[in-house]
């Protein structure tokens, strides 16, 4: 959720730190703040609204300095105003943290420390945890170091964190868990941030902190702990593999529509080295060592939450009908609380776009402690859900900075038909199954460049209902997912309520809601035509507005239609990535006629990293 940036060096802090919180905005936009050493002194500013709002509360000649953190803010504890911004300072004034996160035990914290004749003044969580460091610090007279090692050791909860303190104007203290930090390692200068993007422009160098690990930097060196024990921790330096230009917006109005149109070479790159369709096979390293024991597992699990939930549920329709094994999807944020049959005969797919969506972190672990194999699907080298299952595939569909997730979806659908292919064939499946697959997959990033070029077709289809107030989705199959997409992708950023339904069910309930003013998408492939079609009759009987995106060319859809978008006809597995692009561009265009900011959508972030 919220966004952090530190740095120390010869650089202004402040230049760094606010063009790195831009970049993290993503991440929450309720609030944001800078600290920084003015004349061995700390100095805040902070405002409720978005980084742009906090470059305006800067007064000129402030924060000076070569040491600073900032923070944009996703609300959790208190509501998003001036007050509870972050950072968040002490009432000595000593001590100043950003935080994202969640504090569990702060309320007991919050007694110990009124107990102490000491008052919080803001709602926040985050405040609690800095004085209670303060109040450590004077009681038990420790050091800078130790003071932030004895607090987190009290700490019930999620957190990362980056501390400053006023007796120590050049050092710089970070530490995680189950909250993603990095460092960048640069010349005569290092970087914090909750991610690489704030970090790429100055060096490609980054250290990965893992569970329970405090970072120290000073201007000569960093140095990392575990929390727990004080021992010195040995990282590894990775690399960037992504450029710049990756996480700018390239002439685009918006990171959405930009990434919309980046799928064609985004699903080019899922598949490049991967697929040889001269000799109709699939590599994936990453889960060659695996793939007997995939094969062996007696219960295959799905665990993901949002878009990604969508793509597993057709990940389960492939790996179902390549395998013939039953495959069971559960939203990570249940299937962490509930008990299963998860035991060392199962396979637990876990699918992330960030690769640090909390829930679905916290089922990898449950799933590990009950013996079971953990195979990732994410986007985000290096990120925490990469580095903790067993093996896994990358997307490789670059930075997607839109809170509302388009080419991560189109990328775990394709991965997922190259898992399906890969473990059909090494369990014997016959070729004449798999070959139209790999023919399709070889073709695809071009047919999804065809429906691209069309986009401009859905764009009178969102003016004439951007005025309503309700949609239906509604599909069959492979394509029941992409309706649940194509509401999701409507409601986050266009705030128009929507809903997605199996077609067939439309009878038992949904039905009841058309009218002469509802907007209906049927989703329209050859598999279940003939039903899905009755389904249309239906809706048409009662007067309902009817838009069909569809992969068959026929005069009887163009006559119960009021819209109607084609797409290529390609294998049923794969055409739920032809399907979803009208859909994504229809929201898109929607929240764009309406006035709505469709990168930060209202009380959404990028990556929940909360619970």
């Amino acid at each position: 959720m919220c966004g952090i940036v530190g740095y120390l060096g010869n650089k202004s802090a402040k230049d760094v730190v606010i063009k790195g919180l831009k970049r993290l905005e993503y991440r929450g936009y309720d609030s944001a703040g800078i600290s920084t050493f003015q004349n061995n002194k700390l100095e805040i500013t902070k405002t409720q609204g978005k980084v742009s709002d906090l470059i305006a509360e800067i007064s000129t000649g402030t924060h000076t300095g070569g040491l600073g953190i900032g923070h944009t803010r996703w609300a959790t504890h208190g509501i998003p105003d001036n007050k509870n911004a972050h950072p968040h300072s002490d009432n000595s004034g000593k001590f100043t943290l950003v935080h994202n996160g969640i504090i569990e035990n702060y309320q007991s914290l919050k007694q110990l420390l009124s107990d102490n004749g000491i008052t919080c003044k803001t709602d926040t969580d985050t405040e609690v945890l800095v004085q209670f460091m303060g109040y450590l610090h004077q009681k038990e007279k420790l050091d800078f170091i130790d003071t932030v090692r004895l607090a987190l050791n009290q700490v019930v909860g999620a957190y990362g964190i980056v501390v400053l303190c006023e007796d120590y104007p050049d050092m710089l203290i970070a530490a995680r868990l189950g909250s993603p930090l990095l460092l960048g390692i640069g010349k005569d200068e290092f970087f914090v941030a909750s991610d690489s993007s704030p970090i790429i422009e100055y060096t490609r160098n980054i250290i990965f902190l893992d569970e329970g690990e405090l970072a120290v930097i000073t201007p000569d060196e960093y140095e990392v702990r575990n929390l727990s024990g004080n021992e010195i921790v040995t990282k590894e330096i990775e690399e960037i593999k992504y450029n710049l230009d990756e996480i700018e917006k390239g002439g685009y109005d918006h990171f959405m529509l930009k990434e919309i149109n980046e799928q064609a070479y985004t699903i080019s790159e899922a598949l490049r080295g991967r697929v040889n369709s001269e000799e109709s096979t699939v590599t994936l390293g990453g889960i060659y060592d695996w793939i007997q024991q995939i094969l062996d597992a007696k219960h295959i699990y799905i665990t993901a939450c949002g878009t990604s939930w969508h793509a597993s549920l057709i990940g389960s329709y492939i790996l179902e009908e390549l395998l013939n094994i039953p495959v069971k999807v559960e939203y990570a944020s249940e299937f962490r609380y509930r008990e299963t049959a998860v035991n060392s005969d199962s396979v637990v797919i876990c699918v992330s776009q960030s690769g640090e969506t909390a829930d679905t972190l916290a089922a990898i672990r449950k799933a590990r402690e009950q013996g079971a194999l953990t195979l990732g699907i994410v986007n985000v080298v290096g990120s925490s859900i990469a580095r903790e299952t067993h093996c896994g595939v990358y997307i490789h569909a670059g930075p997607e900075i839109g809170v509302a997730s388009t080419k991560a979806f189109t990328g775990q659908v394709t991965i997922f038909n190259l898992i399906g292919i890969l473990l059909a064939q090494k369990k014997g499946c016959n070729l004449e199954k798999i070959k139209p697959i790999i023919d399709d997959l070889d073709a695809l990033p071009g047919l999804v460049q065809s429906v691209l070029d069309q986009g401009n077709e859905v764009f009178p289809i969102a003016e004439h209902f951007m005025d309503v107030e309700n949609f239906l989705y509604l599909g069959r199959g492979y394509q029941f997912p992409v309706a649940l997409e194509g509401a999701l992708k409507l409601k986050e950023i266009s705030y128009i309520h929507a809903e997605g339904y199996p077609a067939a069910e439309m009878k038992h309930g949904p039905i009841a809601l058309i009218d002469d003013d509802m907007p209906v998408v049927f989703v329209v492939t050859a598999r279940g035509y003939n039903k899905i079609v009755s389904n249309i009759q239906e809706v048409r009987a009662r007067g309902g507005k009817i838009i069909i995106i569809t992969s068959e060319e026929n005069a009887e859809l163009q006559e119960y239609s009021d819209h109607i978008i084609q797409v290529p006809d390609v294998s049923h597995c794969l055409q739920a990535v032809l399907t979803t692009i009208p859909l994504q561009m229809l929201a898109y265009h929607m929240a764009v006629l309406k006035g709505c900011d469709v990168d930060m959508p209202r009380n959404l972030a990028k990556s929940v990293t909360v619970e």
